[in-house]
């Protein structure tokens, strides 16, 4: 694991000297990040230099867009996968208001000082400063005057189409969670705590952990998955109901129900992860509660078979 460091007044930027960078938010971590990591990692190796990404503390969007974003990952599990990447480094950005408001050359002045590293890799179409007017050909410009290689590069294709973040959103949303593990490396995954719910799954034998999962982490679409559960590291197949039950509309705040199999302990008040494996239906209303029922065990046997 990587060595993560805040880069404020107090940071050491002799660090950047002669060391090789991956720049951008990289929401997700998916392929597309990784294809861009592996390309500054390379670099330090030819060079006999240190690699290291340079990202923010915070996703640019949740200041300038609160109400339309949809993250991929917490910016803790971000930072954190980005150290596992396999760079010698994580530096990150403090990404307030004011540093924002830098134009691009001042962001770059003040990120860099006098230590502008041997290169910087970034994606095409890369976007920096105050109302994003820097652009990858803004980079260049100045790596040019500081002795800084710097490379705009095409996004990784797959199954026909660049990966991207807002492309695996999208898929998310509709519930395709296999198509958007391809692309992320790995399957999508959300935590959160687990809260009363409203006590209908016990009545009916069939016990759920309920969470409510903050609305800017919500990128998969309502629906019923085939899922593992993670509780203090063990992993358990689960059936999860994500959106509000239409049956249930008018009696939770809770916005995900997961029926984890052959588990009975107390988790109320814990934090579970939840890895989404495959989509099983539709959200829909029962006419009554013997359907219900028989849809939920459906969904169970379909995960205990499958997964």
């Amino acid at each position: 694991m990587a060595e993560i460091f805040n880069v404020d007044e107090s940071f050491d930027r002799n660090r950047f000297d002669g060391a090789c960078c991956a720049f951008g938010v990289f929401d997700g971590v998916h392929k597309g990040h990784q294809a861009l990591l592996s390309c500054a990692i390379e670099d330090a190796a030819k060079r006999g230099s240190a690699s290291f990404v340079l990202t923010f503390d915070t996703d640019p969007d949740e200041m300038f867009r609160p109400n339309e974003l949809k993250k991929l990952m917490t910016n803790g599990d971000r930072i954190q996968a980005l150290a596992a990447s396999g760079v010698d480094f994580v530096a990150v950005l403090p990404f307030t208001r004011e540093f924002a408001s830098l134009p691009p050359e001042q962001f770059l002045a003040w990120t860099f000082g006098e230590h502008a590293p041997a290169s910087i890799h970034v994606g095409c179409g890369f976007r920096f400063g105050a109302r994003a007017k820097g652009t990858d050909e803004t980079l260049a410009a100045w790596g040019s005057r500081n002795m800084c290689d710097v490379t705009a590069h095409e996004l990784l294709c797959l199954e026909g189409a660049p990966v991207s973040a807002t492309r695996i959103r999208g898929l998310l949303s509709e519930g395709a969670v296999e198509e958007a593990a391809r692309l992320l490396g790995k399957p999508w995954k959300v935590r959160g705590t687990v809260v009363s719910g409203r006590g209908e799954g016990a009545q009916m034998g069939i016990r759920t952990a309920n969470l409510r999962i903050p609305d800017n982490l919500r990128s998969i679409g309502d629906g019923v998955y085939a899922a593992y559960v993670i509780v203090d590291g063990k992993r358990y197949k689960a059936a999860v109901n994500m959106g509000v039950a239409a049956t249930f509309a008018d009696r939770t705040t809770s916005n995900c129900e997961a029926h984890l199999l052959d588990f009975d302990g107390d988790i109320y008040g814990h934090e579970i992860e939840l890895e989404f494996i495959a989509w099983l239906r539709p959200m829909r209303a029962f006419d009554d509660v013997d359907e219900l029922i028989a849809a939920i065990m459906s969904n169970i046997e379909w995960v205990r078979e499958h997964l």
